[in-house]
């Protein structure tokens, strides 16, 4: 059976980690926690070796443990080290070599892969320092899951929340098995997600205010629950989700012939906000001012993705799902787009109230059974319910 050797750190995350070694276990693994000084001020000790099953470690200087060399045996007999939540304090150590503490000195010593789920306030995160200890690490070889966008314990907002247990477990099955063994397992799925970006000169192009945080959420659950997916992304500022394909394209052509290069699939989902519309002409150098107050630019259409997966003659996906996002009219406008498409579902989503570039969404979804409103507030919720009726579908 396999083992896990699990660091946490003295973060507020530390809560989650608890409902992680329950998950792991639950899993068929086994588990083994270190607890650093500064964790012990959120969890005991023997909560986690309540939930572990097996002794919790704490001091390198334990006389007992170290009279076998316990800090070498702990870094060697795991199959993977996972250390969540993964302080800014301990990336530094571990990027720095340093062995002040039985986490730092167990990393230093490993000789099996790491895998952090980096937990801290927003502006250490972003923080120079801790940016050039994670690049630093990503060189050496550690694996990383997160962080998470959202609301932090410190009343701030922004990157910096500790991976949910379930996305730590998923990406802890993907780096020992080379997988994840969930409901759709065997299954191909196809996702686009974020901006197109469609230049008019050199410098200066058309595009829109999607993040991809939708699409990236629903390649992360998908994966989760075992399918193999490829995310075809326009430019964002994302992370890709662990165990995910990711493919980085620009323009709507570029992501026409992305998609289709990747048929045949089971699944397609079309989350990307795509151009409509491109421009006929690319100017060759930057276009200066001139004493004009006017620009005229000629556009044509560019290649409906959606409605050319939906209607493929050959290698029309099992399951096609779409997007539409609406300011007004959101059921009726849908309904149509549902129908003309020619795909099996949509997901309707009001993005009138700053759904852009944030964590929440609201969306209802439509298909030939008619309204069914998505339960939940954020994008995560709506992934869930994706996964569950993709699964109904295609079982």
């Amino acid at each position: 059976m396999k083992r896990i050797l699990l660091i946490i750190g003295g973060g507020i995350g530390a809560y989650k980690s608890l409902e992680l070694i329950r998950l792991i276990k639950k899993a068929g693994l086994n588990v083994r926690v270190v607890l650093t000084k500064a964790a012990h001020e959120f969890i005991t000790p023997l909560t986690a070796a309540a939930l572990s099953g097996d002794k919790v470690y704490t001091d390198l200087f334990d006389l007992t443990d170290e009279t076998e060399m316990g800090h070498i045996m702990l870094s060697r007999q795991a199959d993977l080290v996972v250390v969540a939540p993964a302080t800014a304090d301990m990336m530094a150590k571990q990027a720095q070599g340093l062995a002040s503490d039985l986490a730092s000195t167990l990393l230093l010593a490993t000789d099996k892969r790491v895998l952090l789920a980096p937990a801290m306030n927003v502006r250490m995160w972003h923080h120079a320092a801790t940016q050039r200890n994670l690049e630093t690490l990503k060189g050496d070889g550690v694996l990383f899951t997160g962080p998470n966008e959202g609301d932090m314990a410190c009343g701030e907002f922004g990157l910096g929340r500790m991976s949910e247990p379930e996305a730590i477990l998923a990406a802890i099955q993907f780096h020992i098995t080379g997988g994840v063994d969930g409901p759709l397992a065997g299954k191909k799925v196809v996702i686009t997600a974020g901006p197109t970006f469609e230049p008019l000169d050199p410098v200066r192009g058309l595009t829109n205010r999607s993040s991809g945080r939708q699409g990236y959420a629903i390649a992360e659950k998908l994966v989760r629950d075992g399918a193999d997916v490829t995310l075809i992304s326009g430019p964002v500022a994302l992370p890709t989700p662990v165990g995910v394909t990711r493919l980085d394209v620009d323009t709507a052509q570029d992501m026409f012939d992305a998609v289709h290069a990747q048929l045949p699939c089971d699944v397609f989902v079309g989350v990307a906000a795509v151009a409509d519309w491109r421009a006929k002409d690319i100017a060759s150098e930057k276009q200066k001012k001139t004493t004009d107050n006017e620009l005229s630019i000629t556009f044509v259409k560019n290649p409906d993705i959606l409605e050319a997966v939906s209607k493929h003659l050959d290698l029309r996906p099992r399951l096609v799902i779409g997007f539409a996002a609406e300011t007004q009219k959101l059921e009726d406008y849908a309904k149509a787009k549902l129908a003309s498409k020619g795909c099996d579902a949509i997901v309707a989503n009001d993005v009138s109230t700053g759904v852009f570039g944030s964590n929440s969404n609201a969306a209802t979804l439509v298909d030939l059974d008619g309204f069914t409103p998505i339960a939940g507030q954020t994008k995560a919720d709506i992934a869930d319910f994706l996964s569950t009726y993709i699964q109904k579908r295609i079982s």
